[in-house]
């Protein structure tokens, strides 16, 4: 009888956290993945905290159910609003064997510091990250003298799923929020996309920062964090199964999300239905 698979689990609310499973792979490809997305309730980063935890903890309930005994919120919104609760309030409660929780949050903040010159970075990221003031704070843990400064951009995740991410359209969208987020200060060197979605538009990025400044996607952070991770938890990725296979789960049309996918994992999925 075969060995049930142990995946890693991927979620996100959407299609973001596939440029995070796309340098995942890219990194460690030896292992099995499961991605979630939870694209018939999206977008998270306008609900609620508690909202948002809920959904996140049925996602990763649901996990953890197909065999992940790791899972990956490969969602910042998730990651600000859900995942504190779940590793301190939930995970102690679950039965069976040992099973972790991360986020793309931690990972990120704990690398910022050495890409600033001047001390002062930028996030820029969903109305819901900037609330949650998440990365102000993990950022002041681990390197307390940058200044940190913020800009919500909430037309950005709609421009990138509505296939408009290269369009002219975008560029006023871009261009206004860049402009207002180095409007805080003119030191920041350093800006990070807080938001999964956002490598989508870093042509346009680019366009409107100046020569020489840092653009920071996620995906390659978090690829080596998790790398760095299970070689420090070998009792974890030991339990981790190994035969390069993918599967790909969205709570909303399974064709819409093949469609849309490919943009963001750089090639075609076939994905399943999940009813929750």
């Amino acid at each position: 009888m075969p060995t049930p698979l142990q995946p890693i689990g991927v979620f996100d609310s959407g299609y973001g956290g596939l440029t995070i499973l796309r340098e995942l792979v890219g990194k460690l490809p030896q292992y099995d993945y499961v991605y979630l997305g939870d694209n018939a309730r999206t977008p998270y980063g306008t609900r609620s905290f508690e909202t948002v935890y809920q959904y996140t903890l049925e996602c990763v309930q649901h996990l953890f159910d197909r065999g992940c005994r790791l899972v990956i919120l490969a969602c910042n919104t998730a990651s600000a609003k859900a995942l504190r609760n779940i590793q301190q309030l939930d995970l102690p409660k679950m039965d069976g064997p040992n099973r972790r929780v991360l986020g793309v949050i931690r990972p990120t903040t704990e690398v910022i510091g050495t890409y600033s010159r001047t001390g002062q970075v930028g996030v820029l990221g969903t109305r819901g990250t900037v609330t949650s003031e998440s990365y102000v704070v993990e950022i002041e843990k681990f390197f307390p003298e940058l200044r940190v400064f913020q800009e919500a951009c909430p037309m950005w995740v709609p421009l990138v799923e509505n296939g408009e991410y290269d369009s002219p359209g975008a560029d006023y969208f871009v261009r206004q929020h860049i402009d207002r987020l180095l409007g805080k200060s003119p030191g920041i060197d350093t800006i990070l996309l807080a938001c999964t979605h956002y490598p989508l538009l870093l042509g346009k990025i680019r366009q409107y920062t100046p020569i020489g400044t840092t653009i920071l996607s996620q995906g390659r952070i978090v690829a080596d964090s998790l790398a760095d991770y299970l070689l420090r938890h070998p009792e974890l990725e030991v339990e981790c199964s190994k035969h390069g296979q993918r599967a790909f789960l969205t709570t909303d049309s399974p064709a819409d999300f093949d469609r849309q996918a490919t943009v963001f994992y750089g090639e075609p999925i076939q994905s399943m239905h999940l009813a929750l």
